[in-house]
């Protein structure tokens, strides 16, 4: 079948490929419909690693992905032929210790998408379980199911963070994970979420969601907003979304006493971490990785109109367009938040 393959680092092709992809008896056969372009897919593209994931072999990337089901295995029930899907692209052996604490996503043995050495999604089709796979109620596009992926990871720092009705929450970074978790803050009942970055452009776009305040820190610190807009009290919680080294020194500045922080972004080197500042404060770290059952919560959210992430995709290319666009997520424009390939369209 035709893919998307990262031949090597820097190296793109749109070729055959052969992938054994049979259907077992608890799986379906998915044909890709949409397919979101990822932090980490850019990743793999621009430097071959992330961590000591590195591409050895040729890869199909992707793994943000909605389609429709084409083939049931004889076990399957509650799904159908026809059926419109999103699929949540990480499958655990839920016989491991982690699956069985419900935390499947820290699991070892966890198969991936579009992560060494498992392929991705950017193809004609896949075969995936049936119980990582979620039918799309009938208002949710294709486009907005190939969403849910990333808003679970926000959804997933929500859940991390413990937020209670009325909280104010501040995120460090304002790429479209910074913005998925300011919505899953919202929709999980905080009052406000302040969100910063340099970017004016994504500023403007996480600033046209109500209850959403951005910090500019190019003018104003986060650290210095918060404290002005909460008497010098402090955000209830804070997320760390961006991964930038240099952000990690003033998180105990913004964070309340006995409030929490989440970490979500990856730093690429090591930090300077306020352990003074963390004990002083008695603040909880949590840590996000992936999600773990939050993915069925993401999609009704959205389906029941709670989040709208239609803004956020800001463009969409065919599959035959899918070097051009990796090429203009590799090159970072301060407009874009999320783009897309329709692989059918």
């Amino acid at each position: 079948m035709r893919a998307l393959v990262l031949e090597k680092k820097g190296e793109l092709a749109i070729r055959d490929i052969q992938l054994d992809d049979r259907v077992g008896p608890e799986d379906v056969r998915i044909q890709i419909h949409t397919v979101g372009i990822c932090g980490s897919d850019v990743h793999y593209y621009t430097h071959g690693r992330i961590g000591s994931y590195v591409v050895e072999a040729p890869m199909v990337l992707g793994h943000e992905a909605a389609g429709t089901i084409i083939e049931v295995g004889t076990d399957v029930t509650d799904l159908r032929i026809g059926d419109r899907v999103c699929m949540e692209p990480g499958v655990p052996n839920l016989a491991s210790r982690a699956s069985k604490l419900g935390k499947y996503n820290v699991d070892p043995a966890v198969r991936f998408w579009a992560t060494p050495p498992i392929h991705g999604v950017l193809r004609p089709s896949v075969v995936h379980p049936a119980a990582f796979t979620f039918k799309l109620p009938d208002n949710v596009s294709f486009a907005e199911g190939a969403m849910v992926e990333p808003f679970a990871i926000g959804m997933q720092a929500a859940a991390q963070a413990r937020i209670r009705p009325g909280d104010v929450a501040a995120v460090v970074g304002c790429g479209p994970i910074g913005i998925m978790a300011a919505l899953a803050a919202l929709a999980g009942g905080c009052a406000k979420v302040y969100i910063s970055d340099v970017s004016a452009e994504k500023l403007a776009i996480a600033g046209s969601y109500d209850g959403i305040v951005p910090v500019k820190i190019r003018n104003e610190s986060l650290a210095s907003v918060v404290a002005r807009e909460t008497d010098g009290w402090g955000a209830d919680v804070v997320f760390e979304a961006s991964g930038n080294p240099k952000a990690f020194a003033d998180l105990f500045a913004i964070v309340r006493p006995a409030g929490a922080v989440v970490l979500i972004g990856l730093p690429v080197e090591q930090v300077v971490f306020d352990v003074t500042g963390a004990i002083a404060k008695e603040a909880r770290i949590e840590t996000v990785f992936r999600y773990a059952n939050v993915f069925d919560r993401a999609l009704a959210l959205i389906a029941a109109g709670k989040v709208d992430l239609k803004p956020l995709v800001t463009g969409t290319y065919s599959f035959e367009e899918s070097i051009i666009a990796f090429e203009r997520a590799a090159s970072g424009r301060p407009t874009d938040v999320k783009l897309q390939i329709l692989v059918e369209g």
